[in-house]
């Protein structure tokens, strides 16, 4: 049986600053938990967080300008996907979906996107849970390869050159078997943890979106930067990290941890950047602490 089929279900669509439409959905009632995702990501890797905690609180998902039912970019190439932008995004979405304050969660670019919306309304978050991320330049730690940012702008620049004609390499890779071996050999996920049921939604996804908007949006992650403004938060923050991220380091949240006055630091051991669907009732555990002894709410 579908543990949600029994929750209250919401679902809507915000209209951004430029006119975008961004798709969202409301699953529970409650204090609002609003989930930011990674790039090239929809709302799926939430599902454990949904499942969770959606008996005791709105959980929210969304998807970025580009990505899974929201509006497609009209110029790919040229249109806005800075990750200021996907925080302007995201408090349309809180407005459509009449949130007025919120715990945000991200995972991966989603800790950025949320970070940097404190930088303009920070009355509206409540507090943080931080998920395999970092605060700004994620290129520049990429694999622990100085030289990321470097491969990401040639890749851009390839792409651009080839324009829709890159579709046709890429996506049938990633709708074949090829593409799974590959992200479960090279341990981009644990392969004792990570099962295809989980990946296959993202490789399935990311062979949909617009290969010109994507590598834009990956670069864009490079080029913002929030570490400016951790000192100043002052609501309760959860970092997660893990062990064997070789997207974004461990060092990364531990730095996070200690520049944010009373965050708190979860380290996963033999976990990747996919911890989220890799070791979920860890991670659940930790933020049903995290939820207990910060803000006083009761376990289900």
């Amino acid at each position: 049986m579908d543990p949600l089929s029994d929750r209250p279900l919401r679902t809507g669509i915000a209209v951004a600053d430029d006119g975008v439409r961004l798709y969202w959905r409301a699953v529970g009632e409650g204090p609002a938990l609003v989930c930011n995702n990674g790039v090239g990501v929809s709302t799926f890797f939430w599902r454990y967080v949904e499942e969770h905690f959606s008996d005791r609180f709105t959980v929210l998902t969304w998807d970025y300008r580009g990505h899974g039912r929201s509006d497609p970019l009209a110029d790919p190439a040229r249109g806005e996907v800075g990750i200021p932008q996907h925080a302007r995004d995201l408090i349309a979405v809180m407005d459509a979906a009449s949130i007025d304050n919120a715990l945000i969660c991200g995972h991966s670019m989603g800790c950025q996107v949320g970070l940097e919306a404190w930088r303009a309304h920070a009355g509206r978050i409540r507090g943080y849970v931080l998920i395999l991320g970092t605060a700004g330049r994620a290129l520049e730690t990429f694999g622990d390869n100085p030289r990321s940012p470097m491969y990401f702008r040639l890749a851009g620049q390839l792409v651009a050159a080839l324009g829709d004609r890159t579709h046709l390499i890429v996506r049938p890779i990633l709708h074949s078997r090829v593409a799974w071996e590959f992200t479960r050999r090279a341990k981009l996920v644990d392969p004792m943890y990570a099962s295809k049921v989980d990946m296959s939604p993202y490789l399935e996804h990311l062979a949909m979106l617009d290969m010109r908007m994507f590598i834009r949006t990956v670069l864009q992650m490079q080029e913002h930067d929030a570490w400016d403004l951790l000192d100043s938060i002052n609501v309760p923050v959860l970092i997660v990290g893990a062990e064997r991220d070789a997207f974004t380091p461990i060092r990364l949240s531990r730095q996070m941890a200690s520049s944010i006055r009373g965050a708190e630091l979860l380290v996963l051991a033999d976990a990747s950047h996919a911890a989220i669907v890799e070791q979920p009732e860890t991670i659940n555990h930790r933020v049903e602490r995290f939820l207990r002894e910060r803000f006083g709410t009761s376990s289900s």
